[in-house]
């Protein structure tokens, strides 16, 4: 038995009922196999595979916090602090009824490997809680939030592990979180990414994982002789991500047609109205079947099924394992030739295999959504230079990055004779940067 067999085994069996994490795990290790089979004797060695799938903290911790009705309500909070070895833990904290220990373990160890082809010294961690924000008044969230920082300010700081938003989580939680954290800590520092403007954030943090996903699209697309220009594509989601992702798609020449939540989607023959999406999301807080009663062009198909939509690229933005199978062949039978991830984990083992058969473009997320937590580190560079950028120098920045991830993941590939293999690229690029750190540190 191989190695990775090995470690895959223990996985599974000293992580029971966390699928998500199995999952993330077994993507990443079997791409990893021609990296560890090359360095074997050297990774056995240092227990390299054993420690880089295990967390080095898991803090788990009760909430309490009082609704309007002045009842008292518990909900469950991590924070999973999973790699430290090139820079101070860095990820998001997520905010939905959905989340575990599972979900929460898959996202840090993804975070460990996206943060290190960022470029910049970052390590991995997420956080959060199984509290939702919909539906609730300003007063209840900051109640929860003020709770919830409470524990968790004690397991972080600047150097130490910097949480930033993530689904649930956006600047109003932030806002939130951050005042908690001053006013216990007394400290005043870059703690938290993703702030408001006046009080430390970075321009461009709200487009930067969108903007990022269609520049590494964009970098995809022209190494393989291809453009974005013309092309028609379907967006997955309705975030920040997703929204993001349209405008800067259609400022590049493509004709976005469709998008989504988590009730149905809408089709618009025309192309998306960004301005109206981030009107219906981001200042009423609708679902997205409004659009469709504002835009006469607009259809809207309440359920899954958007990947039926003919396209040349898609974008799933929206959260993990939402383009299964059924979805993938879909796609390619639509004659779609590119995917690229703008959440974390988006498509399933089976349906990124089909596609990368059947000669799919695909650009796994730990690659293709960096540009948020880039841009997060950006912030922290601010922060720690008491510095403010302007939206351009920030944008510029962000580019750059995505475009040095897109060199060592085509790079990585090639090296171990995979081209094209951008999920095996990604993985052995991140991969072996953390790797070297923690053998040049010790058993540590």
């Amino acid at each position: 038995m191989s190695y990775v067999e090995e470690i895959l085994e223990k996985v599974v069996a000293a992580n029971p009922n966390e699928p998500e994490f199995h999952q993330a795990v077994k993507e990443v290790l079997e791409s990893l196999k021609v990296v560890v089979d090359a360095n074997e004797e050297v990774y056995r060695k240092n227990g390299i595979l054993e420690r880089l799938v295990e967390p080095e903290r898991i803090i788990s911790f009760r909430v309490p916090w009082v609704d309007d009705k002045g009842n008292v309500q518990v909900n469950k909070g991590y924070r999973v602090q999973f790699n430290n070895s090139i820079g101070a833990y860095k990820g998001g904290l997520r905010f939905h009824p959905t989340v575990n220990q599972s979900i929460l373990k898959f996202l840090g160890f993804e975070q460990v490997l996206k943060n290190s082809l960022t470029g910049l010294p970052m390590g991995g961690g997420k956080g959060g809680s199984n509290f939702d924000p919909k539906g609730k008044s300003d007063r209840e969230v900051m109640a929860f939030c003020q709770s919830f920082m409470s524990e968790l300010y004690k397991h972080i700081g600047k150097d130490t592990d910097v949480p930033a938003g993530d689904i649930g989580v956006g600047a109003r939680e932030i806002g939130y979180l951050f005042g908690q954290y001053k006013r216990l800590s007394t400290l005043f520092e870059g703690v938290l990414t993703g702030k408001g403007i006046p009080f430390g954030g970075s321009l461009a943090r709200t487009e930067a994982t969108g903007y990022g996903l269609v520049y590494i699209l964009d970098e995809m697309l022209k190494a393989n002789n291809k453009e974005l220009k013309g092309k028609t594509v379907v967006v997955t989601g309705s975030g920040n991500v997703a929204i993001y992702a349209i405008q800067k798609a259609q400022q590049l020449g493509a004709k976005v047609v469709a998008l989504c939540d988590s009730n149905g989607y809408i089709y618009d023959e025309n192309g998306i109205q960004v301005d109206i999406v981030k009107d219906i999301k981001e200042v009423k807080r609708q679902r997205i079947s409004e659009y469709a009663n504002r835009v006469p062009s607009a259809k809207y198909t309440q359920g899954k099924g958007i990947w039926n939509i003919k396209c040349d690229i898609y974008l799933p933005c929206a959260t993990q394992n939402e383009l299964d199978l059924d979805g993938a062949k879909a796609l390619v039978e639509g004659g779609c030739f590119a995917v690229a991830e703008g959440a974390n984990m988006p498509t399933t083992l089976e349906a990124t295999k089909y596609l990368q058969d059947n000669g799919v473009l695909f650009m796994p997320g730990k690659a293709s959504n960096a540009g948020g937590v880039s841009v997060s580190g950006l912030e922290q560079s601010q922060n720690a230079m008491r510095l403010s950028w302007t939206f351009e120098e920030v944008d510029e920045k962000l580019k750059g990055i995505m475009k040095d991830i897109f060199k060592k993941v085509d790079d990585a590939a090639k090296r171990y004779n995979q081209a094209g293999n951008y999920v095996a690229g990604a993985n052995i690029a991140g991969f072996e940067k953390v790797a070297n750190a923690m053998i040049a540190q010790g058993i540590v």
